[in-house]
């Protein structure tokens, strides 16, 4: 009797698990409970939640919405979060969306940082430091990233500074690399966010994990560019990335901006950090911080939010083929 007992209580247990690991709950109601009552006895809220009940347990009802004895039904899920405190107080709760990234792994990097400002452009008399504006766009699209499920390794980091919705970002030196200095030699830094990378990956032996590197070029302040997507040569799925990525770019432009087409480039580039970094790479240069033009990709919030959910997407669409 006793095990036979065991036994219903492990299945139950089991079931809670599977349900709770699927983010789908099930109840029975008790003799003669409503869907008020059974709503309310589930932590619902009725006035937002009956209208989802009945539309997530079709058929399942009798006359005028009542409840069937023996019948398990569908609970309305909850709001589920993510809290990344890199992201800032204000948006460092992430919503969770759609699983459409369940089981990528993104190391995002931002380039320069710490005792390296990278380049620095001028607007409107105020200096725009390279590093700060990749850093928010970096930001912008880790917080995409874990709407959509993925699991994100912010590889630069400045506690201070979070999504800013600033036009001018003001410059600091506080990002660390992983919390570890970033030292002042070029080469040392990309030996450290490199092996900070490879850390990681080696540790999680996941199936599905890209690194994305973050730059702004800086060229004459006449040249006017698009996004530049740069790939390891001979990595295939490196290059899909790139590839992916640029069409998505090319997609959004011909509908925001269809008389002014996309120029951007895919190649391959025998950059440090895409030869040493373990996970398949994409390096991108996102515009001339030193052109007018490019500087307003940088400068306006929208434009900077923009980019980043076109690179999510991008990812997703990457997501995809591999998943194939």
């Amino acid at each position: 009797m006793y095990r036979y007992l065991i036994s219903i209580l492990a299945n139950l247990f089991f079931l809670v698990i599977v349900s709770v690991a699927q983010n789908v709950v099930y109840d029975t109601p008790r003799n003669g409970e409503g869907v008020d009552g059974f709503l309310l006895r589930n932590g619902c809220n009725t006035t937002t939640d009956k209208q989802v009940f009945y539309d997530i347990n079709p058929n399942k009802f009798g006359k005028n919405h009542t409840l069937l004895t023996g019948i398990k039904y569908k609970l309305p899920q909850k709001e589920q979060f993510v809290k990344e405190p890199l992201l800032g107080p204000k948006e460092q709760n992430v919503k969770i969306v759609s699983q459409d990234l369940k089981g990528a792994v993104y190391y995002l990097v931002s380039g320069h940082g710490g005792p390296d400002p990278g380049a620095v452009g001028k607007y409107n008399g105020h200096d725009l430091y390279e590093d700060e504006y990749a850093y928010d766009i970096m930001l912008r699209l880790a917080r995409q990233l874990l709407s959509m499920g993925a699991t994100v390794h912010i590889i630069i980091q400045d506690a201070d500074d979070g999504i800013r919705d600033d036009a001018y970002l003001k410059h600091d030196t506080h990002e660390t690399c992983n919390g570890q200095t970033i030292p002042l030699d070029q080469t040392k830094r990309l030996q450290q966010r490199c092996a900070v990378i490879n850390t990681f990956y080696k540790k999680e032996k996941n199936n599905y994990a890209r690194a994305v590197f973050m730059h702004l070029d800086s060229r004459s302040t006449s040249e006017r560019i698009d996004v530049f997507f740069y790939h390891c040569l001979g990595s295939t799925k490196g290059e899909r990335l790139a590839k992916t990525l640029c069409d998505k770019f090319d997609a959004k432009y011909k509908e925001h901006q269809p008389t002014r087409g996309f120029k951007g480039t895919v190649s391959d580039r025998k950059l440090y950090v895409l030869k040493v970094t373990t996970p398949p790479a994409v390096f991108m240069e996102l515009g001339n911080i030193q052109n007018g033009k490019d500087l307003e990709r940088f400068n306006r919030v929208s434009n900077r939010e923009a980019v980043a959910k076109w690179i999510a997407e991008g990812l997703v669409d990457d997501y995809k083929k591999e998943k194939k």
